[in-house]
């Protein structure tokens, strides 16, 4: 995998479009164990008599090995007068997006191109106070459908409330959605997956748009045919913002009308961004590496780059550069816990473990079989350095209770899970929805997202969050009902 030094090119891929999607798979698939038993004690490091009869989920090794610790781009090293340049296209950028002679469909469709792109977090009060504009007068009434739609899915993305009869003029007189351009109903399409349960309207866009793409796609050309067949596999308001960015890259350098510094600006951004993205996950690769995890953990997960890249997909931006890297380190640890827990340890074992999270001191240590240390002396080295850098963040040490709270929390949740497997015990759905929304992680992320992202009233927010709201809630039962189907439709089939 070369690594392309022009400032004219997109570099090669962080990894392949195929390899991204399977990132996903791959969590999903190693979210809940399929568990058997094996017939001899497979780990040497434990030399007790129930190592027979402990369980394994059979986890693949990582199919990264050490490649994240052995490769950083050159891109920055090798290009002295990037930065200056990468500034000039920028300002240029913002020049457009604030001139108020433009008009508004092409202003629309700057903003979409913008974040398309993947560099609207450098314009984020331009692009706010631009949509706020578009919102507050009735241009959209001019608006042809295509235009029509990127304007309520930007607003309906931004927080906008925007009502969907705005479609409804684009109807004939049989009540049909009438169109014969390919682009209008690749926007209405995009547009539709930001409709709410009671929009009927967007229910029946969302069905003729897509039967029509289809039929349409076999014909269309390049570059509308690629992004046609990207909204078909993968909605744009679904989709990973990095991936959607490394996809249409090309497709708008294609256009034949690009706006030229755009274009580059983006290519530049790519690259500066994928550079700190490299560098940081080698960082967390050698954390992990040096805890060798892999070695010394062989029933559990070892995902660390798979972790990097979930937490990537929900922040990209230079400045939650600490948010990605603790939280990837979480996802690490949490997931050799919540494996110690569901696949090798003992009923007795692990109650050890969650009381000696409960007591958060290193010296409860020696109270722990000897596999279950590293992962002990890894949790709490982790939330020392990241005390050390709440303190340089601007005095947030405060926040790190709240950090230590949400983790002996779902640790709680996985002694309880692991009480219901070895004594047998099937719990009633209720009960068992009220352990697993903690257990599946969600709430602690949330917690942590707004310690590390420090944007928020930290204390008020934290102290709000704690108390389980109806958002924290309903986004936890979401990502839990997510998890079992997806899991439950994979092992059915192993």
């Amino acid at each position: 995998m070369k690594s392309h030094t022009s400032s004219n090119q997109l570099t090669h891929k962080f990894i392949s479009d195929s390899q991204l999607t399977s990132f996903f798979i791959n969590s999903i698939m190693s979210v809940s164990p399929r568990l058997k038993r094996v017939s001899s004690g497979k780990f040497a490091f434990s030399s007790d008599a129930a190592a027979a009869s402990r369980r394994d989920a059979n986890y693949h090794p990582t199919v990264w090995g050490d490649y994240f610790l052995n490769h950083s781009s050159k891109f920055l090293e090798t290009n002295e007068n990037i930065r200056e340049e990468h500034e000039k296209l920028g300002l240029e950028v913002r020049g457009l997006l604030v001139d108020e002679k433009m008009d508004h469909s092409n202003k629309i469709k700057l903003i979409d191109d913008i974040i398309r792109l993947g560099v609207d977090y450098h314009f984020e009060s331009e692009i706010n106070a631009e949509l706020m504009k578009l919102r507050d007068h009735h241009h959209h009434l001019k608006f042809d459908l295509c235009t029509t739609s990127i304007w309520f899915r930007l607003l309906r993305a931004h927080g906008f409330s925007v009502p969907s009869d705005v479609f409804t003029k684009f109807k004939n007189a049989n009540g049909e959605f009438e169109c014969d351009d390919a682009r209008s109903w690749w926007c209405l399409y995009e547009a539709t997956h930001l409709r709410t349960p009671e929009e009927s309207i967007l229910e029946e866009a969302l069905k003729i748009s897509r039967k029509k793409l289809e039929a349409l796609l076999p014909q269309l050309s390049f570059p509308l045919s690629d992004c046609v067949r990207h909204a078909l596999h993968i909605p744009y308001y679904r989709n990973v913002p990095r991936l959607v960015a490394r996809q249409y890259i090309p497709l708008y350098d294609a256009e034949a009308a690009k706006i030229e510094s755009l274009a580059r600006f983006a290519k530049i951004d790519f690259n500066m961004l994928q550079a700190l993205h490299q560098s940081e996950l080698k960082e967390v690769s050698r954390w992990w590496k040096d805890f060798d995890f892999a070695t010394k953990l062989p029933y559990a997960r070892d995902r660390i780059s798979e972790g990097y890249y979930w937490i990537m997909g929900a922040h990209h931006e230079p400045k939650f550069s600490l948010s990605r890297k603790f939280l990837t380190k979480i996802i690490g640890i949490t997931s050799l816990i919540d494996d110690t827990y569901d696949v090798y340890g003992n009923l007795e074992e692990v109650t050890k473990f969650t009381e000696a999270v409960e007591r958060w001191d290193m010296e409860a240590v020696n109270d722990l079989p000897q596999y279950m240390q590293v992962i002990y002396t890894g949790l709490l080295g982790m939330y020392e350095e990241f005390k050390d850098d709440l303190i340089n963040a601007g005095g947030r040490d405060f926040a790190l209770y709240y950090a230590i709270e949400v983790m002996k929390e779902i640790v709680r949740s996985y002694q309880k899970e692991a009480e219901f497997f070895h004594t047998g015990y099937t719990p009633g759905f209720d009960e068992y929805m009220e352990n697993s929304i903690i257990s599946g992680g969600y709430k602690m992320f949330i917690i942590l997202e707004v310690i590390t992202r420090g944007e928020y009233s930290l204390k008020e927010t934290l102290d709000w969050a704690l108390t389980v709201p109806e958002m924290v809630k309903s986004s936890s039962l979401i990502a839990r009902f997510v998890d079992d189907i997806q899991t439950y439709k994979v092992y059915m089939k192993l």
